[in-house]
């Protein structure tokens, strides 16, 4: 059975799409077999994999309106292993689409309970945002990364996600479980980036995983051309620092 693990943090620009774009490859050259489902309006996590936005007809927004099968909005990418559920910025719409449904929350999670048996890992890319997008990926998901930038603001808004993620674990998720906290971008020149992981390190100890994702050019550039990192530059700082981060996961998940 698949684990589905959701990739979220309400703050914007932290490396969540760049995070779930990236493991994902990595999982997939690892041998594991991937589903990445985009639940973000922004759909940069489909074109970061190749696919034309423009051309989505079947995707996340269909999936979590129930009218199509999940089957039916999965493409393949041109990453081993790797399949992938597209967005479209016409999932903006959900969010008010949804509103007035009976268990909102679940939609996500009822939609997808089937693939679990086809896939290694399934990973959601959550939108910048606590509303009902994050809600349903988090309802859906067996455990969540949260990706927290080497930066000033770093830390606030954390507490904000963690109380979300608490109430999603007493009311709608008993079982959601904190994968691990991802430290991104970090620049080992800068000492606002040293303290930040100190910080981190010391408050929440063994949830911050081992593997630092560090600042590197490359990981900027492989979206323009529609690659993860793994494709675009495999001998790049990025790729092997997502290719542990996978590692890690795999072992902690043995």
């Amino acid at each position: 059975m698949g684990k589905i693990i959701a990739i979220a943090n309400q703050k914007g620009g932290v490396g969540k799409t760049t995070t779930s774009v990236n493991l994902a490859a990595s999982l997939g050259v690892l041998e594991k077999k991937i589903l990445l489902i985009d639940a973000d309006p922004q759909a940069n996590a489909t074109s970061g994999l190749g696919i034309e936005v423009e051309t989505v007809e079947k995707g996340t927004y269909q999936l979590l309106e129930h009218t199509i099968k999940a089957e039916d909005a999965i493409v393949s990418t041109s990453s081993p292993n790797v399949d992938m559920i597209p967005a479209h910025i016409d999932l903006v719409a959900i969010e008010i689409e949804l509103v007035d449904k009976e268990a909102r929350e679940y939609m996500l999670k009822k939609a997808i309970s089937d693939l679990r048996k086809s896939y290694d890992y399934i990973l959601i890319d959550c939108a910048p945002s606590l509303g009902l997008l994050t809600l349903n990926a988090l309802t859906a998901s067996d455990s969540v990364i949260i990706p927290i930038q080497c930066e000033y603001f770093a830390l606030e808004g954390l507490g904000k996600l963690l109380n979300t993620i608490k109430s999603v674990q007493k009311i709608h998720n008993k079982q959601l479980d904190i994968e691990g906290l991802l430290l991104t971008m970090y620049d080992s020149r800068l000492r606002l980036s040293n303290q930040v992981v100190e910080e981190v390190q010391k408050h929440f100890n063994e949830m911050v995983f081992t593997t630092i994702i560090q600042r590197n050019i490359r990981l900027s550039e492989a979206p323009s051309y529609g690659e993860s990192i793994i494709n675009y530059d495999a001998s790049s700082k990025g790729a092997s620092n997502y290719l542990s981060l996978a590692n890690e996961i795999i072992k902690k998940n043995g």
